[in-house]
């Protein structure tokens, strides 16, 4: 789109970088942009324009255009950001007065209307449903528009003289706030006379007064008084009556439509008469973005409109971030066009609000920042079973103290100047809810302070009421939660923290308790004596009684618990559906921690039904079928769309002549091949899986058993093996009619009993007794010939075969014992590769997941074990084995697109549906170094070796992790990473002696922020941001501590450095919480701390002794109170450090890894603490001032040593990652682990084997009856 002229002080810059493009597209040959744009992958506009110098270009939109030209990426990256880093040195032009086009956080208000556009439509449906009904509800998400679509949208539509209606005396607009019904009955009153505005714009039936309720919700998330609650719905719903002259428009949030439906009345009135506010369309957006813009004489760059649309498309609480990166962009432009280079130094969509707030939190010193902090919070009212909200608060309940009245009135004028809160002459509020998820320093107040925020609400609201009660007695508080309040609020805190009036109410409570203990202390001594002999005899009764009960619920939950331990070893979902057994019985951190390793454990759930033997089962294509075939001569058919609800489709087909060998379905599903003991095939149409068909005679295809058929991928061509040592390709055109193609191939002297086909179709592996495995050229299947010597390893029959899913690595079972790959990369000259494991029990079968990152082997151990294969040539076992068969294992396979889900059946009737950990994150070549959480929690940064690569994940759903892409550009292992609190910046430590920044708001996008940083020797081994961003320490082998400036993000500069060359390198390193201090873990044993107030460079203030060996890992408790520290003496060991520089130990130093400790973090709310071991475990521990004791029993599920590990912040789920290539999410909500192990667990504890178990337990439903 074009534009004004930029200033010319800009556009120099612009137009050297489109002359210096043009010079690149001229030495390449002028390719044309037509052919540019098919290889760059971006639009002909943006080259063209990039070209032209129309605006700077974004950083991807240059890189396209130098590929196309084949120019060096590396080196056009430096010129882009030299140039760009011009541009913004230039400064802003002069405002010229024009107004903003954008509100960002704001609401629209009714004289907005000339910018609120996209939601034409809306506007005429909610005027319409006002108009029809006398109360009416608009529904939508956080963020959605409610409070802008009211004001913008309704009110003028009302008060327009052309519109359709006739228009009301009176609109009122009001949110219900604390008392609804005090504040606003008045209000609530229709209009007496003619139209005229005296409370708010005019529009609607003459006579009648509209009332808009916005923020319905406050009056349950706010008002706490259910009679005040009442008498304000009472209000409302007078308008029902046919004589009222009110009608009532609610805008409410979506998820507190329940809330709604609890009051009959009022949900009989909104029964018809809802409007749902949903996301806005393509369309909309573009109106959205251009429109206001235009209004105001402004174009918007058509790359800008684009990335804002496919950004916020689809998500109805995003607007309000669109509009403040709009606004944002606005303030940043050069000229009358908004650019998308603008939209990115802003911040972008993500991360524009954040900035914003950062920028103005860091504005602030210790003090203005603590008081900040209060502030924030005490405008939000924390959910209760539901989301957080905003909580407008009177100017006087900010300030806790009567002396900080100034001090906060700055606070919050400068919060206000930032467009972070609004304010009016009654009250203050957050700008938007959407500061609330969007800024990650305030979501990780919030998360950390919730149970505190959550009490110190009730506390106001408790204060208020003893007040409105005339300071009634009755209404103070005693008991427990008048303990809760003072262990919650200090009392050296409590000036700072609470009001006047909650001071007073707490004040008088502690008071009343006082006087009763007085009391009741007298009447004891009264009362004693004469009650001592009656009840002396009933309490010893009840005791007894009581004791008993208590002995024998005591002996039940050990009864379980030790039957779930004796059990876990042989059936992993059993021993977990005993252990949420006796967690109905008793709740205790040894328990706890049980639930939390079983669900992060591969679990299964049964499949009851054959008889005897089942020899195989297969999925068709999809996953959403699948079909076991046995020794009971049936086939059975499962639904398993949803594999944790898996259920038979049907009645058994069968029974067969004979017994059932092996089941496979084509490639297109609706077939089902059928291999049976007396050498026949049969094929069954699946068309309509519940009617299942046969089709043509059943296929005579040897003279002795059918061992294993497969279908090739194009589902033309079946091969059969045999015990008559032959393989037969049969052609599958017409299914009713099978030909055989060729002769039959003597395969294999004994028997023939492995098959595989490759995916191109073109090759078939075949097994048999010979221990031999051949593999098949089916160019042209009618001759088939061998390709190559057979190649021999196993020495002993060879059960089962697969190919990798890219064909370059086929696996083999036998009776040898051994699971083998063998690398196919040339079919011609197949190579042996390495053998999983040491030899053991027969492998009878071997499955590759459908992304060839994982192998799965079942044999005569009667366990499902896991490879990872993602790098052939070194394959790991990935988790324990998986135990839950009573005998050996027949057949495994992966269900298709989903490598988390397997099936494997064998001996005694067991088909089992195995679910794989949902938060483990695989996929890695080379042990996981490091991880570090984004300040919002939404993505997980993971570092790996010898691979030099982070990988950043989408965790938000921890039950769904997804990779969102890979950061590259360390030359060796990458050893720490950590995120600054803006949560856009990354930054990397690796063995390439560099630190590392990355631009990571759009993780999907993330890129390069300036040069490396170095100055280390020798590798670094640790990087941490202080809390507050500006300044980054790395720490290396060298023994040196080095700081860098991140005043400016994209060239930070040296700030200082210290060494402490005797202690050996540094391992780890972490910032206290104010900033202030600094910790560095040592080889030689050593702990330092690191002064960092008044000097360029560290100043050293106290070296901590005890450790016997190297230090690996440090942290400091959430409120700087405490350091911990833990290293290869396999010793856990704390230290107060309230007072840095006479820094002690505190407690005992702990021991519970069997190997070092690798890595340790503490939780967000300072009570626990994790630590990782070299014993493949993750054990927590609860922290105390005095010292750290071990909670339950270790995490387990590694199989190799644990070296990283990091809270959430929110604290509900713990990462670990470590060098059997995988990163687990734990989750550490116990209620959460027992929902996952039941769902995944279903039918894995019958009553037979409860009995088995637990002969003298009663049995009970281990997850309850309506599981």
């Amino acid at each position: 789109m074009a534009g004004t002229p930029e200033p010319a002080e800009v556009a120099a810059p612009v137009a050297e970088f489109a002359a210096a493009l043009r010079a690149l597209r001229e030495a390449a040959g002028s390719p044309t942009y037509r052919r540019m744009q098919r290889e760059a992958g971006v639009s002909l506009g943006a080259l063209h324009q990039a070209a032209r110098g129309g605006a700077f270009p974004t950083l991807r939109v240059t890189l396209a255009f130098v590929r196309a030209c084949a120019g060096d990426a590396e080196e056009w990256e430096r010129r882009w950001q030299a140039a760009k880093e011009r541009i913004e040195e230039q400064p802003r032009p002069e405002e010229d007065g024009t107004p903003a086009p954008y509100r960002g956080l704001a609401r629209y208000e009714p004289e907005d209307a000339g910018l609120f556009f996209g939601r034409e439509q809306l506007i005429g449906e909610l005027l319409a449903l006002t108009r029809r009904f006398r109360i009416c509800a608009l529904l939508g998400a956080s963020g959605s528009g409610k409070s802008s679509l009211l004001r913008a949208g309704l009110i003028p539509a009302l008060r327009a003289p052309e519109g359709e209606g006739p228009r009301p005396a009176r609109v009122v607009i009001l949110t219900p706030g604390a008392h609804p019904a005090a504040e606003h009955r008045e209000r609530l009153a229709p209009a007496e006379g003619p139209e005229g505005p005296p409370e708010g714009p005019t529009g609607g039936p003459p006579g009648e007064t509209v009332v808009l309720v916005d923020q319905f919700e406050e009056l349950f998330t706010l008002c706490a008084d259910s009679a005040e609650r009442e008498a304000f719905l009472g209000l409302l719903l007078a308008a029902r009556a046919p004589e009222s002259r009110l009608r009532v428009v609610l805008a409410l949030r979506a998820d507190f439509l329940a809330h709604c439906a609890r009051h009959a009345e009022l949900a009989e009135a909104l029964r018809r008469a809802t409007l749902l506010l949903g996301p806005m369309s393509v369309e909309e957006l573009q109106q959205a973005v251009v429109r206001p813009a235009a209004a105001r004489g402004l174009q918007v760059q058509r790359a800008l409109t684009a990335r804002v649309v496919a950004e916020v498309a689809g998500e109805p609480g995003a607007l309000p971030l669109m509009s403040h990166a709009l606004l944002e962009t606005w303030r940043h432009r050069r000229g009358n066009l908004l650019t998308e280079t603008a939209y990115e130094a802003a911040g972008g969509l993500r991360g524009a609000l954040a900035k914003t707030a950062e920028d103005a939190y860091a504005g602030f010193g210790p003090r203005e920042a603590a008081r900040a902090r209060r502030v924030l919070l005490r405008l939000v009212s924390p959910g209760e079973g539901g989301p957080d909200t905003r909580r407008p608060l009177p100017h006087a309940e900010l300030a806790a103290d009567a002396a900080g009245q100034a001090a906060t009135a700055t606070v919050v004028d400068r919060l206000v100047a930032a467009r972070l809160l609004t304010r009016d002459e009654a009250v203050v509020d957050l700008a938007h809810e959407a500061l609330l998820t969007a800024w990650p320093r305030l979501r990780g107040w919030i998360d950390a302070e919730r149970d505190r925020l959550r009490l110190h609400r009730r506390l106001s609201r408790a204060a208020r009421d003893w007040r409105a009660l005339d300071r009634e007695p009755s209404a103070l508080y005693l008991g427990s939660r008048l303990t809760a309040v003072e262990e919650a609020f200090p009392a050296a805190d409590r000036a700072a923290e609470l009001t006047a009036e909650e001071l007073e109410f707490l004040t008088a409570s502690q008071r009343r308790r006082q006087r009763g203990r007085r009391r009741r202390q007298a009447l004891t001594a009264v009362l004693c004596a004469l009650t001592l002999l009656a009840g002396c005899a009933a309490a010893v009764a009840f005791r007894e009684r009581s004791a008993a009960h208590a002995e024998r619920d005591t002996a039940i939950f050990h009864q379980i618990a030790t039957a779930a331990d004796n059990l876990r070893g042989e059936h992993r979902a059993g021993a977990a559906r005993l252990d949420a057994a006796a967690h109905a019985r008793a709740d205790t951190p040894d328990l706890d921690t049980r639930l939390l390793g079983d669900a992060g454990a591969s679990l299964s759930s049964a499949l009851p039904g054959h008889d005897g033997v089942v020899s195989a089962a297969s999925f068709a294509p999809g996953g959403r079928l699948l079909a076991s075939g046995g020794h009971d001569r049936t086939v059975r058919l499962w639904d398993t769309a949803d594999p944790l609800r898996a259920r038979p489709l049907r009645a058994p087909l069968g029974p067969f002549p004979d017994r059932v060998e092996d089941v496979q379905f084509a490639s297109r599903g609706h077939l089902l091949a059928l291999a049976l003991h007396d050498g026949t095939v049969r094929l069954l149409d699946l068309s309509e899986p519940r009617r299942p068909r046969a089709l043509g005679r059943p296929l005579a295809a040897h003279r002795a058993p059918v061992a294993m058929l497969r279908l090739a991928p194009d589902g033309r061509t079946l091969a059969t093996a045999s015990d008559d040592g032959t393989v037969r390709l049969w052609d599958l055109a017409e299914p009713a009619r099978p030909r055989p193609l060729g002769r039959p191939l003597p395969a294999h002297r004994g028997g023939a009993r492995a098959l595989a086909f490759a995916p191109d179709g073109a090759t078939l592996a075949s097994g048999g007794y010979d221990g031999r495995i051949r593999l098949w050229d089916l160019s042209d299947p009618r001759r088939a010939r061998q390709r190559g010597a057979a190649l021999t390893g196993h020495g002993e029959p060879v059960w089962s075969l697969a190919f990798s899913p890219d064909g370059a690595t086929l696996a083999s079972g036998g009776f040898d014992g051994t699971a083998r790959l063998w690398n196919l990369t040339d079919p011609g000259h197949p190579r042996r590769g390495p053998v999983l494991d040491e030899p053991g029990a027969p492998v009878w079968s071997v499955s590759f997941s459908p992304d060839g990152s994982t192998l799965a082997a079942g044999g005569e151990d009667n366990a499902v074990r896991l490879w990872t294969v993602l790098d052939p040539g070194h394959p790991l076992p990935l988790d324990a084995p998986m135990t839950g068969h009573r005998s050996g294992i027949w057949s495994v396979q992966f269900r298709p697109g989903d490598a988390r889900t397997l099936v494997s059946a064998g001996y005694q009737g067991d088909l089992l549906l195995w679910h794989r950990p949902p938060g483990q994150l695989t996929g890695f070549t080379n042990p996981l170094t490091s991880a570090a959480y984004r300040p919002d929690g939404r993505v997980l940064a993971v570092a790996s070796t010898d691979d030099a690569l982070i990988r950043l994940w989408d965790v938000h759903d921890p039950l769904r992790p997804r990779l969102l892409g890979l950061l590259r550009g360390h030359r060796d292992r990458v050893t720490s990473v950590a995120f600054a609190p803006d949560g856009r910046t990354l930054a990397s430590a690796g063995e390439d002696d560099t630190v590392r920044l990355w631009d990571t708001a759009d993780p999907a996008r993330a890129r390069a922020l300036g040069p490396p940083l170095g100055g280390h020797r020798d590798g670094i081994r640790a990087v941490a941001f202080a809390p507050r961003g500006h300044t980054l320490a790395g720490g290396g082998r060298d023994g040196t501590l080095r700081l860098w400036s991140l005043a400016t993000r994209a060239r930070p500069k040296p700030l200082g450095r210290a060494a402490a060359p005797r202690e050996g390198h540094i391992n780890a390193l972490a910032f206290a919480p104010d900033g202030r201090t600094l910790a560095t873990a040592h080889q030689r044993s050593a702990v330092r701390l690191w002064g960092l107030r008044g000097t360029r460079d560290p100043r050293p203030l106290r070296k901590l002794t005890g450790h016997q060996e190297g230090v690996r890992a440090v942290a400091f408790s959430p409120d700087g109170t405490l350091l911990a520290s833990g290293g290869e003496d396999r010793t856990l060991r704390l230290w107060k450090t309230a007072d840095p520089a006479h820094a002690a130990a505190t407690g005992r130093p702990r021991t519970g890894h069997g190997s070092q400790i690798n890595a340790l973090a503490f939780s967000p709310d300072g009570h626990r603490l994790a630590t990782a071991g070299g014993d493949a475990t993750v054990r927590l521990w609860r922290v105390t001032a005095t010292g750290a004791t071990a909670w339950g029993r270790p995490l387990t599920g590694h199989t190799r040593s644990v070296g990283t590990v990091v809270f959430s912040p929110d604290g509900r789920t713990l990462a670990s990652g470590g060098d059997d290539l995988t990163a687990r999410l734990w989750p550490l909500d116990v209620a959460a682990a027992l929902r996952q192990v039941c769902a995944r667990t279903r039918g894995s504890l019958d009553r037979a084997e409860w009995r088995a178990r637990l002969p003298q337990v009663p049995y009970a439903e281990p997850c309850g009856a309506g599981e």
